[in-house]
């Protein structure tokens, strides 16, 4: 017997938003709509795509919500705070006992008014934990590690851990930050990896790609997606001035974010021949662009584990290309590099070893590589994901009573 409760997934980012963020929830929410009444509390406005409606689909009530720049941190906190005000407020008309609520940490006010919500209604609820606050800021060096806003950060966790039901990790090394809290243990926490929106299957290097044509050079090393406050622009510019005198490697640049702002300043003053940048692409373009680089790029900052895993790695293995990946070995992406050989892992700030690192793949002819990433990128599947969140949020609606929490 199905329980009776339902399901309310709080979002600030959900189609027609076209981030990862967004799609990722809406794959969660229509899968969870197959067997239950699910709400969604969306703050992206417009018209839902159209595979978005109809029967078995999720009904979505679009929250007001103004977004601000990442780069206008004043007003952006200003425009969070008050998404999750009125998120709070959504809640307390639309929950019931019995209920479960699912969130994300986008923005990262939100899972406090969820969590608070909740637990002032008798429901349940679970958070994704894409980035952990506020060691994101603090590792970006937006906060100092002792100070007062972090100090009352670190407070409002403990709590929010408490109260929450579920935590989803997107990668293992997420699990020894968490039980740092005096409110979060081990059993409320489930590991469900996020998946490869392409299909696995190794794309050839072919010379009529159209993001290669252009591109004399026969070594593409590419970098995609967003660059936000945990990742290092610098050290991937810098790995390529060090090799701007090798014509066999250019570097092909394509994403958004503070970090590409930064990336086009230093192009501007230093202007590389070995560097080029190509417009956020629409997803129909996605398979193409990543199928046009020998090797991509992933630089995080230092201390990024167990705070942020970048979702683009699982496409990135799903077209069969080797990345080197900038973090510390222990991160969730570094152990999946490193497991199962899908190439290199070098030190945060080191544009040397990374120039090396680059260097070293475009000289190596380890055909086998592509084989390996995509079967690595078969086991991320978004089956094995949806089965697993369906799987967690029948047992919180089967398990109503908050006195029983896990």
């Amino acid at each position: 017997m199905q329980p009776s409760g339902k399901i309310v997934v709080a979002s600030q980012h959900y189609p027609p938003d076209t981030s990862t963020t967004a799609a990722i929830m809406a794959e969660i929410a229509c899968r969870l709509a197959a067997g239950h009444d699910v709400v969604v509390l969306s703050g992206w406005p417009g018209a839902l795509p159209a595979s978005q409606t109809g029967p078995g689909k999720p009904r979505v009530v679009a929250i007001e919500n103004r977004m601000a720049g990442k780069a206008a941190l004043v007003r952006r906190g200003m425009s969070e705070l008050l998404f999750a005000a009125r998120t709070f407020f959504a809640l307390i008309r639309e929950l019931r006992r019995g209920d479960v609520v699912l969130t994300v940490t986008a923005p990262f006010m939100l899972p406090y008014a969820v969590a608070a919500a909740a637990r002032f209604k008798g429901a349940r609820s679970a958070l994704i934990l894409h980035d952990l606050f506020p060691d994101v800021l603090v590792m970006a060096g937006l906060l100092k590690p002792g100070s007062l806003v972090t100090r009352m950060m670190r407070a409002a966790n403990s709590l929010m851990f408490r109260a929450l039901n579920a935590v989803i990790t997107i990668g293992r090394d997420a699990e020894r930050p968490l039980l740092s809290y005096s409110g979060m243990r081990r059993n409320k926490i489930r590991f469900i990896p996020n998946w490869a929106t392409l299909v696995p299957a190794p794309r050839p290097v072919t010379p009529d790609n159209p993001f290669r044509k252009a591109i004399p050079a026969r070594f593409i090393v590419g970098l995609s997606g967003n660059l936000g406050f945990t990742h290092d622009p610098e050290v991937v510019f810098e790995a390529a001035r060090l090799l701007k005198q090798e014509a066999d490697i250019h570097f092909l640049l394509s994403g958004w974010g503070i970090g590409f702002d930064r990336l086009k300043e230093l192009q501007a003053a230093a202007s590389l021949p070995n560097v080029s940048f190509v417009a956020r692409v629409e997803d129909s373009e996605l398979e193409a662009l990543l199928a046009s680089a020998d090797l991509w790029i992933i630089p995080y900052r230092k201390d990024v584990a167990g705070v942020s895993v970048p979702s683009r790695f699982y496409n990135l293995l799903a077209v069969g290309r080797p990345v080197v990946l900038v973090s510390e070995p222990e991160a969730e992406a570094a152990l999946t590099v490193v497991e199962n050989g899908l190439g290199w892992v070098v030190t945060p700030g080191r544009a040397d070893q990374l120039a090396e690192a680059i260097r070293a793949a475009s000289r190596s002819d380890d055909g086998a590589i592509a084989a390996r990433a995509v079967k690595a990128a078969s086991r991320f599947d978004r089956a094995s994901a949806m089965n697993a969140y369906a799987a967690l949020i029948d047992e919180l609606l089967r398990n109503p009573d908050l006195s029983e929490q896990r």
